[in-house]
Protein backbone atom coordinates (compact mmCIF):
# COMPACT_ATOMS: atom_id res chain seq x y z
CA UNK A 1 0.00 0.00 0.00
CA UNK A 2 3.02 2.29 0.01
CA UNK A 3 2.37 5.44 -2.05
CA UNK A 4 4.69 8.00 -3.56
CA UNK A 5 2.91 10.82 -1.75
CA UNK A 6 4.21 11.85 1.65
CA UNK A 7 2.01 12.45 4.66
CA UNK A 8 2.08 16.09 5.84
CA UNK A 9 3.41 17.13 9.21
CA UNK A 10 0.72 18.14 11.71
CA UNK A 11 1.84 20.31 14.59
CA UNK A 12 -1.19 20.94 16.78
CA UNK A 13 0.15 24.22 18.16
CA UNK A 14 0.56 25.51 14.61
CA UNK A 15 -2.84 24.37 13.32
CA UNK A 16 -4.97 24.86 16.45
CA UNK A 17 -6.49 28.27 15.70
CA UNK A 18 -7.31 27.36 12.10
CA UNK A 19 -8.59 23.93 13.14
CA UNK A 20 -10.99 25.45 15.68
CA UNK A 21 -12.29 27.97 13.14
CA UNK A 22 -12.70 25.36 10.41
CA UNK A 23 -14.51 23.17 12.93
CA UNK A 24 -17.13 25.90 13.37
CA UNK A 25 -17.49 26.38 9.61
CA UNK A 26 -17.94 22.68 8.80
CA UNK A 27 -20.57 22.49 11.54
CA UNK A 28 -22.58 25.21 9.78
CA UNK A 29 -22.40 23.38 6.45
CA UNK A 30 -22.95 19.99 8.07
CA UNK A 31 -26.10 21.19 9.79
CA UNK A 32 -27.56 22.04 6.38
CA UNK A 33 -27.04 18.42 5.35
CA UNK A 34 -28.53 17.24 8.65
CA UNK A 35 -31.60 19.40 8.09
CA UNK A 36 -32.24 18.45 4.47
CA UNK A 37 -31.18 14.81 4.01
CA UNK A 38 -33.61 11.95 4.73
CA UNK A 39 -32.76 10.25 8.01
CA UNK A 40 -30.39 7.29 7.83
CA UNK A 41 -29.44 4.83 10.55
CA UNK A 42 -26.72 5.89 13.00
CA UNK A 43 -26.90 9.46 11.67
CA UNK A 44 -25.29 8.50 8.36
CA UNK A 45 -27.22 11.36 6.73
CA UNK A 46 -25.17 13.87 8.73
CA UNK A 47 -21.44 13.65 7.81
CA UNK A 48 -19.31 15.36 5.22
CA UNK A 49 -16.79 13.57 3.00
CA UNK A 50 -13.21 14.04 1.86
CA UNK A 51 -12.75 14.66 -1.86
CA UNK A 52 -10.10 15.77 -4.36
CA UNK A 53 -10.50 19.46 -3.50
CA UNK A 54 -11.39 19.47 0.17
CA UNK A 55 -14.60 18.54 2.00
CA UNK A 56 -18.04 18.02 0.47
CA UNK A 57 -21.65 17.35 1.42
CA UNK A 58 -22.12 15.14 -1.66
CA UNK A 59 -25.40 15.69 -3.58
CA UNK A 60 -28.40 16.58 -1.42
CA UNK A 61 -31.97 16.06 -2.77
CA UNK A 62 -34.14 19.06 -1.89
CA UNK A 63 -37.63 20.08 -3.07
CA UNK A 64 -37.28 18.52 -6.51
CA UNK A 65 -33.71 19.74 -6.90
CA UNK A 66 -30.21 18.67 -5.94
CA UNK A 67 -27.61 20.91 -4.37
CA UNK A 68 -24.09 20.39 -3.10
CA UNK A 69 -21.73 22.38 -0.89
CA UNK A 70 -17.96 22.08 -1.27
CA UNK A 71 -15.00 23.43 0.65
CA UNK A 72 -12.35 23.88 -2.04
CA UNK A 73 -8.95 24.06 -0.35
CA UNK A 74 -7.14 24.48 -3.66
CA UNK A 75 -8.87 27.74 -4.56
CA UNK A 76 -9.80 28.52 -0.93
CA UNK A 77 -13.43 29.06 -1.76
CA UNK A 78 -16.72 27.54 -0.68
CA UNK A 79 -19.05 26.60 -3.54
CA UNK A 80 -22.80 26.04 -3.39
CA UNK A 81 -24.22 24.54 -6.57
CA UNK A 82 -27.90 23.83 -7.27
CA UNK A 83 -29.36 21.82 -10.15
CA UNK A 84 -31.82 24.53 -11.22
CA UNK A 85 -30.04 27.73 -10.20
CA UNK A 86 -26.37 27.62 -11.09
CA UNK A 87 -23.80 28.17 -8.36
CA UNK A 88 -22.47 30.78 -5.96
CA UNK A 89 -19.19 30.97 -4.08
CA UNK A 90 -17.60 32.72 -1.15
CA UNK A 91 -13.94 33.23 -0.29
CA UNK A 92 -12.23 31.40 2.55
CA UNK A 93 -9.87 33.67 4.45
CA UNK A 94 -9.28 34.86 8.04
CA UNK A 95 -12.75 35.96 9.12
CA UNK A 96 -14.96 35.48 12.14
CA UNK A 97 -17.40 32.61 12.32
CA UNK A 98 -20.17 35.20 12.63
CA UNK A 99 -19.11 36.78 9.33
CA UNK A 100 -18.82 33.36 7.63
CA UNK A 101 -22.27 32.35 8.91
CA UNK A 102 -23.90 35.58 7.72
CA UNK A 103 -22.52 35.38 4.19
CA UNK A 104 -23.15 31.64 3.92
CA UNK A 105 -26.84 32.00 4.76
CA UNK A 106 -27.12 34.89 2.28
CA UNK A 107 -25.54 32.75 -0.46
CA UNK A 108 -27.92 29.90 0.31
CA UNK A 109 -30.87 32.29 -0.01
CA UNK A 110 -29.60 33.48 -3.38
CA UNK A 111 -30.19 29.96 -4.68
CA UNK A 112 -33.59 29.76 -2.96
CA UNK A 113 -32.18 27.25 -0.47
CA UNK A 114 -33.94 28.60 2.59
CA UNK A 115 -32.75 26.04 5.11
CA UNK A 116 -33.05 26.89 8.80
CA UNK A 117 -30.46 25.21 11.00
CA UNK A 118 -29.90 24.98 14.74
CA UNK A 119 -27.65 28.05 15.06
CA UNK A 120 -25.24 26.72 17.71
CA UNK A 121 -22.49 24.09 17.46
CA UNK A 122 -22.79 20.56 18.84
CA UNK A 123 -20.13 18.59 20.72
CA UNK A 124 -18.33 21.86 21.46
CA UNK A 125 -18.22 23.61 24.82
CA UNK A 126 -18.89 26.51 25.08
CA UNK A 127 -21.45 26.43 22.28
CA UNK A 128 -21.32 30.05 21.16
CA UNK A 129 -24.10 30.84 18.65
CA UNK A 130 -22.61 31.08 15.17
CA UNK A 131 -23.99 34.58 14.63
CA UNK A 132 -22.22 35.78 17.79
CA UNK A 133 -18.92 33.96 17.44
CA UNK A 134 -16.15 36.50 16.89
CA UNK A 135 -13.60 34.31 18.68
CA UNK A 136 -12.85 31.76 15.98
CA UNK A 137 -11.47 33.70 13.01
CA UNK A 138 -8.25 32.06 11.82
CA UNK A 139 -7.60 30.66 8.36
CA UNK A 140 -4.00 29.80 7.64
CA UNK A 141 -3.62 28.32 4.16
CA UNK A 142 -0.76 26.00 5.13
CA UNK A 143 -2.67 24.70 8.16
CA UNK A 144 -5.81 24.09 6.09
CA UNK A 145 -3.83 22.24 3.45
CA UNK A 146 -2.12 20.04 6.05
CA UNK A 147 -5.44 19.18 7.74
CA UNK A 148 -7.07 18.30 4.41
CA UNK A 149 -4.09 16.28 3.14
CA UNK A 150 -3.86 14.28 6.36
CA UNK A 151 -7.58 13.50 6.10
CA UNK A 152 -7.09 12.53 2.45
CA UNK A 153 -4.30 10.07 3.31
CA UNK A 154 -6.27 8.54 6.18
CA UNK A 155 -9.37 8.31 3.99
CA UNK A 156 -7.54 6.09 1.50
CA UNK A 157 -6.33 3.64 4.14
CA UNK A 158 -9.73 3.58 5.86
CA UNK A 159 -11.43 2.69 2.58
CA UNK A 160 -8.97 -0.12 2.00
CA UNK A 161 -9.54 -1.41 5.54
CA UNK A 162 -13.31 -1.28 5.05
CA UNK A 163 -13.12 -3.49 1.95
CA UNK A 164 -12.23 -6.67 3.85
CA UNK A 165 -15.46 -6.67 5.87
CA UNK A 166 -18.64 -8.12 4.34
CA UNK A 167 -20.91 -7.37 7.28
CA UNK A 168 -22.57 -4.01 7.79
CA UNK A 169 -19.97 -1.25 7.65
CA UNK A 170 -20.23 2.51 7.43
CA UNK A 171 -18.79 4.59 4.61
CA UNK A 172 -15.74 6.63 5.63
CA UNK A 173 -17.44 9.61 7.24
CA UNK A 174 -16.17 13.05 8.24
CA UNK A 175 -18.25 13.76 11.32
CA UNK A 176 -18.40 17.50 11.84
CA UNK A 177 -19.49 17.19 15.48
CA UNK A 178 -16.05 16.20 16.77
CA UNK A 179 -14.21 16.85 13.48
CA UNK A 180 -13.08 13.25 13.05
CA UNK A 181 -12.86 10.88 10.12
CA UNK A 182 -14.37 7.51 11.04
CA UNK A 183 -15.17 4.05 9.74
CA UNK A 184 -17.30 1.60 11.72
CA UNK A 185 -17.99 -2.13 11.53
CA UNK A 186 -21.07 -3.77 13.04
CA UNK A 187 -21.53 -7.26 14.50
CA UNK A 188 -25.25 -7.30 13.75
CA UNK A 189 -26.18 -7.64 17.43
CA UNK A 190 -28.04 -5.14 19.59
CA UNK A 191 -26.02 -3.10 22.07
CA UNK A 192 -26.96 -1.94 25.58
CA UNK A 193 -28.46 1.52 25.88
CA UNK A 194 -25.72 4.15 25.60
CA UNK A 195 -25.43 6.57 28.53
CA UNK A 196 -24.42 9.58 26.42
CA UNK A 197 -21.97 12.13 27.74
CA UNK A 198 -20.94 14.22 24.73
CA UNK A 199 -21.30 18.00 25.27
CA UNK A 200 -24.28 19.59 23.52
CA UNK A 201 -25.35 16.27 22.01
CA UNK A 202 -28.92 14.96 22.49
CA UNK A 203 -29.00 11.68 24.38
CA UNK A 204 -31.41 10.04 21.92
CA UNK A 205 -29.00 10.73 19.06
CA UNK A 206 -26.16 9.02 20.92
CA UNK A 207 -28.36 6.06 21.83
CA UNK A 208 -29.48 5.47 18.25
CA UNK A 209 -25.91 5.85 16.93
CA UNK A 210 -24.75 3.12 19.32
CA UNK A 211 -27.82 0.90 19.19
CA UNK A 212 -25.78 -1.95 17.65
CA UNK A 213 -22.45 -3.49 18.62
CA UNK A 214 -19.58 -1.71 16.86
CA UNK A 215 -15.87 -1.72 16.32
CA UNK A 216 -14.91 1.77 15.20
CA UNK A 217 -11.70 3.52 14.19
CA UNK A 218 -10.90 7.02 13.07
CA UNK A 219 -8.59 9.98 12.78
CA UNK A 220 -8.88 13.07 14.95
CA UNK A 221 -6.68 16.16 14.45
CA UNK A 222 -6.80 16.92 18.18
CA UNK A 223 -8.20 19.50 20.57
CA UNK A 224 -6.95 21.75 23.36
CA UNK A 225 -7.72 18.94 25.84
CA UNK A 226 -5.84 16.37 23.73
CA UNK A 227 -3.33 18.37 21.67
CA UNK A 228 -2.10 15.47 19.57
CA UNK A 229 -3.45 14.55 16.13
CA UNK A 230 -4.09 10.82 16.51
CA UNK A 231 -5.77 7.72 15.21
CA UNK A 232 -8.17 6.00 17.59
CA UNK A 233 -10.05 2.73 17.92
CA UNK A 234 -12.77 1.60 20.31
CA UNK A 235 -15.54 -0.93 20.72
CA UNK A 236 -19.06 -0.48 22.04
CA UNK A 237 -19.82 -2.28 24.19
CA UNK A 238 -16.30 -3.32 25.13
CA UNK A 239 -15.26 -6.30 27.20
CA UNK A 240 -13.13 -5.67 30.30
CA UNK A 241 -10.27 -7.44 28.53
CA UNK A 242 -10.43 -5.26 25.42
CA UNK A 243 -7.94 -2.65 26.61
CA UNK A 244 -5.45 -5.33 27.68
CA UNK A 245 -4.97 -6.83 24.23
CA UNK A 246 -1.65 -6.59 22.34
CA UNK A 247 -2.01 -4.20 19.40
CA UNK A 248 0.27 -2.84 16.71
CA UNK A 249 2.43 -0.90 16.11
CA UNK A 250 4.49 -0.73 19.29
CA UNK A 251 3.74 3.01 19.61
CA UNK A 252 -0.01 2.40 20.02
CA UNK A 253 -1.39 2.72 23.54
CA UNK A 254 -4.58 2.30 25.58
CA UNK A 255 -6.16 5.24 27.45
CA UNK A 256 -8.16 4.36 30.56
CA UNK A 257 -9.58 7.89 30.65
CA UNK A 258 -10.87 7.76 27.07
CA UNK A 259 -11.58 4.02 26.88
CA UNK A 260 -9.87 3.82 23.49
CA UNK A 261 -6.65 2.82 21.78
CA UNK A 262 -4.59 5.64 20.31
CA UNK A 263 -1.75 5.96 17.82
CA UNK A 264 -0.27 9.41 17.41
CA UNK A 265 -0.37 10.76 13.87
CA UNK A 266 3.31 11.64 13.99
CA UNK A 267 4.22 7.98 14.59
CA UNK A 268 2.46 7.11 11.36
CA UNK A 269 3.66 10.14 9.40
CA UNK A 270 7.34 9.64 10.30
CA UNK A 271 7.40 5.89 9.64
CA UNK A 272 8.97 4.32 6.55
CA UNK A 273 5.58 2.99 5.44
CA UNK A 274 2.71 5.07 6.92
CA UNK A 275 -0.03 3.11 5.16
CA UNK A 276 1.26 -0.24 6.45
CA UNK A 277 1.69 1.10 9.99
CA UNK A 278 -1.81 2.56 10.07
CA UNK A 279 -3.32 -0.62 8.64
CA UNK A 280 -1.63 -2.67 11.37
CA UNK A 281 -3.28 -0.43 13.98
CA UNK A 282 -6.70 -0.73 12.37
CA UNK A 283 -6.50 -4.50 12.00
CA UNK A 284 -5.03 -5.30 15.42
CA UNK A 285 -7.48 -3.11 17.33
CA UNK A 286 -10.36 -4.65 15.37
CA UNK A 287 -9.00 -8.09 16.27
CA UNK A 288 -8.89 -7.03 19.92
CA UNK A 289 -12.52 -5.93 19.77
CA UNK A 290 -14.03 -8.92 18.02
CA UNK A 291 -12.00 -11.54 19.85
CA UNK A 292 -12.99 -10.22 23.28
CA UNK A 293 -16.63 -9.65 22.26
CA UNK A 294 -17.04 -12.96 20.40
CA UNK A 295 -18.14 -11.68 16.99
CA UNK A 296 -18.94 -14.31 14.37
CA UNK A 297 -15.95 -13.65 12.14
CA UNK A 298 -16.84 -16.45 9.69
CA UNK A 299 -19.97 -14.57 8.65
CA UNK A 300 -18.51 -11.05 8.74
CA UNK A 301 -15.14 -11.23 7.04
CA UNK A 302 -14.21 -11.89 3.44
CA UNK A 303 -12.37 -15.16 2.93
CA UNK A 304 -9.20 -15.10 0.87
Amino acid sequence: MKTQHSWPELNFNQIQDTLETLHQWIQIVGKVRLKTMPWQNHSWHVPLYVNSKGFTTNPIPYEGRIFQIDFDFKQHKLFIECSNAGSVSMDLYPRTTADFYKEFMEKMAELDLNVKIYPKPNEIDPAIPFAENTTNKSYDIDAVHAIWQSMLRANEVFNQFRSDFIGKASPVHLFWGAFDLAVTRFSGHDAPLHQGGMPNMPLDVMQEAYSKEVSSAGFWPGSKDFPHPAFYAYAYPSDSEFGKQPVEPKEAFWSDDMGEYFLKYEDVQKSDDPEKVLMSFLQSTYDAAVNTSNWDREKLERKE
